[in-house]
C-alpha cells in the first residue's frame, strides 16, 4: 500500500517541474483530506535506510570558553553585556565530558550525531593564521569516538558563534569579506575532518543569524539599529554558503563523497480566513522566513518575488553570475523545526495577519512542492520544557512523538522524500536568549554537579524505543477486528432525558370551528363546544411519544436508555402524591417503545452538576447528606417499579454518581440509596417482573503517560481507584472502598472517607445484576509535575493528553474503551457489562458528522475486540445521544427549526447494528432466531370508539363537528 501511495505521488510530482508558488496548493490539499481519518495515528515504519539522529550546538553545550587556546565568540561577549543573567561559559561542559556524551549517544541507538564546530576553538581570531591544534584535536577525538560506536557525524560549520574578533574588526556578517574568510575556514574543516564526515551543514538557521542577530538584537551580536542590515547579512550568508559548497564540490566531493546543505528553519502558518488572499499571505510569510534562503538555493538563485515586491531596494540584488553561483548549492534540504526563533516569530510583522501553527507535516509537504521534491533531512526537531523539569518530561516526549509521527505520514501518505530526523537536543544546555530557563535535552544535566551528571529523561527512553522499532509498527491490537456480537446483544441509544408533553395533543380541545373554504382558515365559533367525550387518555394521544419512539425505531436499535425526573415525578417528596400526568406519560412512553420492539432502559436518578434533580424538600434539606434521602430514594424506586415495571426490565438506579464534585460523604449515602433501591426490587418486584437493576458509573480510561515506566502505572491505578473503584468496589467487590484509596488517604492523614459499618457493608455488597459504564475518552496521568498541565494535588498526579490523539472537546481514543472493559473483567471476573453511553461532541450544525462516524465505528470495533478477543462478558452498547435537542452536540439526530435531520452517524450506526458488528467479508450470515414482536395490551377491536366528521355547508362556509362512532373489526389490532 505504501509503495502504491509513493508511486502515485511521484507520478503527480514528476509530471512537471515545480512551478512558482507551487507550495500554495498545500493548504487546500490538506483541507480536503478525509477528516478525522487523516488525523488518526499512523502505525507504520520508516524506510530501512532512514537516518535517526540527535544533535547539539557547540556554544550551548561545550563550555570551556577560554580553555586550551579557544578565542572568544560573539556569544561570549554578548552574554556579558546588557541585562544578560547567564552565560554559556560552562554550558553542559561537553568539552570535558566526551565520554558521557558518547555514552548517551550510544544508549539512544541513533545512526547519526549532529554537532557544530566552534569556529573560535579552531581559529581563535577567525582566520587560519590563529590555528589552535588542541581545539582541533577535540573534534578529532569526538569523531573518532563516534566511529567506535558506529555513529556517523553530521557536522555544522557555523551555529551562530562567530569569532568575536571578526565581529569587532570587520563588523561580522555585515561585511562581504566574511565570504572568503568563511570559505577558508570551511576548506580547513573539509580537509581535516572530511574523510569521516558524509553530511555537512554550512550555516545553521541563517534567518535567526540575520534577523535576530543583526535586526532585533535578540541574539548575538545583538545589533538592532539598521532595519535593512539583516538583508545585507542574509545576502552575505548565502554567498558564503555557496562559496563553501563549490569548494567542496570541486575539491573534496570526488574523494570524500559527502553532501552539503544550509540548515533552514521555519514556522508553519495557517490562514485566518479561507480566502485566496489569506493563502497568498501565508505563502508570503513562509517566503520571508524560509524562502528568503531556500529559493536562491533550490530554485533560481534569487529571492522570492513576494520579498522583492514588498522590500524593493531594501533587499540586495544578485548579479546573474551570483545567481548561478548560489543556485543549486544544496545536496539536500536541511530543515529545522521546533522551538526556534524562526518558529516563534516574536512579533506579528511576518505573519501578515495569519496564524502561526505547529505542523511539521504540512511544512514538509510545502517544501516538497515548492522546491521540486528535494530529499529532506530534518536536522533539528523537538520542543522544550521549563527549566525546573528533571528526568520526567512528558510534554517534550509527546511533542517528539507528534513530530516523528508527522514525518512518518509525510513519507507514507504524502510521498515526501524525508531521509532523516534529528531529535533536539542530546543534552540540556544554554538555550540562547532563554539561557537556562528551558530545557530541550533528551538527557537531563545537573548543572550543580562538578561532572555535569547526565541522566536519561523519559523522552530519551521513548526515542530509543522508536529507533529500535524504526517507527511505530502496527501491532495486532491496532488492527480493526472482524466479527459479530451475539444474537441477543443489546444495541441501544441513550439520552439524558426525553421530551415530555403531559397534555394529550388529540381530543383535548372541545371548541367548534368553521372552515373558510376560500382561504382555508379555521375560525373558532364563540359560545359553541363539543360534548364531553367521556374517554380515557390513550398513549396515542401524545404526539411527542409517537415522534420520539418513531425516531428511536428508525435507528434500528433494540434498546433505549433514558432518565426519569425524580423531582418532577414526586415534587412534594411524598410518593403517595406523585405527578399522575407525568407518570402516565412515562408509562405510555415505555409501552410504546415495547410496541416498537425497543426495550426501555430506565435510570431513576441522573447526576448532573447543574442541578440536583432531588425533590424540593430533600434539595433544601442537605440533599444527599441527609440520612433520610436514601430511604426516600428507595420509596421513589418502588413507585417507579410498581408503575412502570411491567414494561421496564433494565433499571439503572444512579447514573454517573462518581463525579469529582461529589464528596465522599455524599457518595456514601448514594451507595446506600442504590443498595436500598436494589433490595426493594429484588425482594418485592423481581419475582413478578423478572428485570435487572444496577448502577452506571462514568469510566473514562486512565493511561500511564509513560507506559514503559513503573512509576506511572501506580498513579494511573490510583486515579481509577478514586474515580471508579470508589463506587464499584463496595458494590461489585469487597463491600468496602478500594484498599489503595483508603491507604492513600491514610498517608495524607485524611478522615474524609467514611467507614462502612457492618450493616451498611452487608446492605451494599452484591447489589448488582450487571456492570454499566459511561465511557467517552481517555486521559494520561503521570507523577511528574509540569506547569503546562492540570495537577491534582490530593492524588499527586498530573493529567495530560497525547498530542497525536484526535482532538474534539475530549480526545478521541478508541482503544481506551477496550482497556476500560478489560479493567472491569480483571477486577470483577465474568460480570455482565453494558456500555451505557458512548459518544462524542461535534458541532450540531455538522450533519455530515464525520468525527462521530469515525468515533462510533472505532469505539464499537474496540468493544468487539473486548468481547471476541479478551472474553469480556459484554451484553450491550449504547450510543450517546439520541438528539441534539436534548443533548446538544452529541445527537445522532440534528434539528433545524422544527425539522429533524438524520445525521450521517445515524445511518452508519444503523448499518453496524444491521450487521450485528463487523462480519468477515464473504462469511456466512449470522443466523439468529427471530424474536416475537411484543404488543402489550393488544385486543381484537370490537365496538371501539372512532372519530368521525359531519360537515354542514352553508353560505360558502363549512362547519365541521367531531362525532364518536363505533365499528366492529376482527382484522386490526391496536395497542394503547
Amino acid at each position: 500500500m505504501r509503495d502504491l501511495i509513493a508511486l502515485l505521488t511521484f507520478l503527480a510530482f514528476t509530471s512537471a517541474a515545480a512551478k512558482p508558488n507551487a507550495g500554495l496548493k498545500t493548504w487546500s490539499r490538506f483541507s480536503k483530506l478525509p477528516y478525522p481519518g487523516d488525523k488518526a495515528f499512523l502505525y507504520d515504519t520508516f524506510p530501512e535506510d532512514f537516518i535517526w539522529a540527535v544533535g547539539t550546538a557547540a556554544y550551548q553545550v561545550e563550555g570551556a570558553f577560554e580553555k586550551d587556546g579557544k578565542g572568544l565568540s560573539i556569544w561570549d561577549t554578548f552574554t556579558r553585556g546588557g541585562n544578560r543573567m547567564a552565560t554559556g561559559d560552562v554550558g553542559s561542559d561537553s568539552y570535558h565530558n566526551i565520554h558521557a556524551d558518547i555514552r548517551a549517544i550510544g544508549q539512544l541507538g541513533v545512526s547519526h550525531y549532529r554537532f557544530s564546530l566552534s569556529w573560535s576553538r579552531i581559529f581563535p581570531n577567525g582566520t587560519r593564521g590563529s590555528y589552535n591544534k588542541i581545539g582541533t584535536n577535540y573534534y578529532r577525538t569526538l569523531i573518532k569516538r563516534l566511529k567506535e560506536i558506529r555513529v556517523q557525524p553530521v557536522v555544522t560549520l557555523y551555529h551562530w558563534d562567530l569569532p568575536d574578533h571578526l565581529q569587532q574588526s570587520l563588523g561580522g556578517w555585515s561585511n562581504p569579506e566574511l565570504v572568503g574568510i568563511f570559505k577558508d575556514y570551511a576548506d580547513f574543516c573539509f580537509h581535516t575532518f572530511g574523510d569521516d564526515v558524509k553530511y555537512w551543514i554550512t550555516i545553521d538557521n541563517p534567518f535567526v543569524v540575520a534577523r535576530h542577530g543583526y535586526g532585533t538584537g535578540v541574539v548575538a551580536p545583538g545589533i538592532k539599529n539598521d532595519p535593512d542590515l539583516p538583508f545585507r547579512v542574509g545576502h552575505n550568508l548565502l554567498k558564503a554558503h555557496a562559496a563553501a559548497w563549490h569548494l567542496y564540490d570541486r575539491h573534496y566531493r570526488p574523494r570524500q563523497h559527502g553532501k552539503l546543505s544550509m540548515a533552514l528553519a521555519s514556522h508553519w502558518i495557517k490562514p485566518s480566513r479561507t480566502r485566496l488572499e489569506s493563502l497568498r499571505e501565508c505563502q508570503c510569510s513562509l517566503d520571508h522566513v524560509l524562502g528568503w534562503f531556500a529559493r536562491p538555493l533550490f530554485t533560481d538563485g534569487d529571492y522570492p518575488p513576494c520579498m522583492k515586491a514588498r522590500l524593493g531596494s531594501r533587499l540586495p540584488s544578485f548579479t546573474q553570475e551570483e545567481r548561478e553561483q548560489v543556485r543549486g548549492t544544496a545536496d539536500f534540504f536541511a530543515l529545522s523545526h521546533g522551538a526556534a526563533l524562526s518558529f516563534q516569530l516574536i512579533n506579528d510583522s511576518l505573519k501578515f495577519g495569519q496564524q502561526e501553527d505547529l505542523d511539521l507535516r504540512m511544512l514538509l509537504y510545502w517544501v516538497n512542492a515548492e522546491y521540486d521534491r528535494p530529499p529532506i533531512f530534518v536536522v533539528q526537531s523537538g520542543w522544550y520544557v521549563l527549566g525546573n523539569t528533571k528526568t520526567e518530561d512528558p510534554k517534550h516526549m509527546y511533542y517528539l512523538k507528534t513530530f516523528i509521527a508527522e514525518a512518518l505520514k509525510s513519507i507514507v501518505i504524502d510521498g515526501v522524500n524525508v531521509i532523516g530526523y534529528t531529535a533536539w537536543s542530546l543534552i540540556d544546555g544554554f538555550e540562547w536568549h532563554r539561557e537556562y530557563g528551558i530545557r530541550r535535552g533528551l538527557y537531563y544535566v545537573d548543572f550543580n554537579t562538578p561532572d555535569m551528571k547526565r541522566e536519561p529523561k523519559t523522552s530519551a527512553t521513548f526515542y530509543r524505543n522508536v529507533i529500535q522499532r524504526n517507527g511505530f509498527p502496527e501491532l495486532p491490537e491496532n488492527r480493526p477486528a472482524q466479527g459479530v456480537f451475539p444474537c441477543d446483544f443489546a444495541w441501544g441509544v441513550s439520552a439524558n432525558s426525553i421530551q415530555v408533553e403531559s397534555t394529550p395533543s388529540q381530543f383535548a380541545d372541545p371548541s367548534v370551528y368553521r372552515w373558510n373554504v376560500n382561504n382555508g382558515e379555521l375560525m373558532r365559533l364563540e359560545g359553541f363546544s363539543s360534548p364531553p367525550l367521556h374517554r380515557n387518555t390513550h398513549c396515542a394521544d401524545y404526539a411527542t411519544v409517537r415522534q420520539q419512539v418513531d425516531e428511536i425505531r428508525q435507528m434500528g436499535v433494540n434498546h433505549f436508555h433514558f432518565s426519569l425526573n425524580w423531582s418532577a415525578l414526586v415534587p412534594s417528596g411524598d410518593v403517595a402524591r406523585p405527578n399522575a400526568a407525568l407518570l402516565g406519560y412515562y408509562r405510555c412512553f415505555t409501552r410504546q417503545l415495547l410496541q416498537a420492539s425497543v426495550t426501555p432502559v430506565v435510570t431513576l436518578w441522573h447526576h448532573t452538576r447543574q442541578r440536583s434533580s432531588l425533590p424540593a424538600p430533600l434539595d433544601t434539606a442537605n440533599k444527599w447528606l441527609n440520612r433520610e434521602t436514601p430511604e426516600a430514594f428507595a420509596d421513589y424506586a418502588r413507585l417507579c417499579y410498581r408503575e412502570l415495571g411491567a414494561h421496564v426490565k433494565i433499571w439503572i438506579t444512579l447514573n454517573e454518581p462518581n463525579d469529582e464534585m461529589v464528596s465522599y460523604q455524599e457518595g456514601h449515602q448514594m451507595l446506600r440509596a442504590h443498595a436500598l433501591a436494589w433490595h426493594a426490587y429484588d425482594r418485592e418486584f423481581r419475582h413478578l417482573q423478572g428485570g435487572q437493576v444496577s448502577l452506571a458509573l462514568h469510566m473514562d480510561w486512565v493511561e500511564p503517560a509513560f507506559s514503559f515506566s513503573r512509576e506511572d502505572v501506580e498513579p494511573a491505578k490510583r486515579v481509577l481507584d478514586f474515580f471508579v473503584g470508589w463506587f464499584a468496589e463496595p458494590v461489585f467487590g469487597s463491600g468496602d472502598y478500594p484498599l489503595g484509596m483508603r491507604s492513600w488517604l491514610r498517608q495524607l492523614n485524611s478522615l474524609d472517607l467514611p467507614v462502612f459499618n457492618e450493616e451498611d457493608r452487608r446492605l451494599v455488597k452484591g447489589t448488582y445484576d450487571f456492570f454499566a459504564i459511561s465511557h467517552f475518552s481517555t486521559k494520561l496521568v503521570t507523577h511528574a509535575k509540569e506547569d503546562s498541565y492540570t495537577y491534582t494535588a490530593v492524588l499527586e498526579v498530573q493529567h495530560m493528553i497525547d498530542t497525536t490523539w484526535i482532538m474534539s472537546s475530549m480526545p478521541v481514543v478508541p482503544w481506551g474503551l477496550r482497556k476500560a472493559l478489560n479493567w472491569v473483567k480483571e477486577h470483577y471476573s465474568d460480570v455482565p457489562v453494558y456500555v451505557m453511553a458512548n459518544g462524542v461532541q461535534e458541532d450540531p450544525a455538522r450533519f455530515k458528522d464525520s468525527l462521530r462516524v469515525y468515533y462510533l465505528y472505532n469505539y464499537i470495533n474496540e468493544a468487539l475486540k473486548a468481547y471476541t478477543l479478551d472474553g469480556v462478558n459484554l451484553k450491550g452498547y449504547f450510543a450517546y445521544a439520541l438528539s441534539d435537542q436534548r443533548d446538544p452536540g452529541f445527537g445522532l439526530y440534528g434539528q433545524v427549526h422544527e425539522e429533524v435531520i438524520v445525521k450521517a452517524s445515524l445511518s452508519n450506526y444503523r448499518n453496524i447494528i444491521q450487521h450485528n458488528g463487523f462480519p468477515v467479508q464473504g462469511a456466512e450470515p449470522q443466523q439468529c432466531p427471530s424474536l416475537p414482536q411484543p404488543c402489550l395490551g393488544c385486543h381484537v377491536l370490537t365496538k371501539r370508539p372512532v372519530v368521525g366528521f359531519l360537515t354542514l355547508v352553508g353560505s360558502g362556509v363549512l362547519i365541521t363537528l367531531g362525532l364518536i362512532i363505533y365499528y366492529s373489526s376482527r382484522r386490526h389490532k391496536e395497542c394503547y
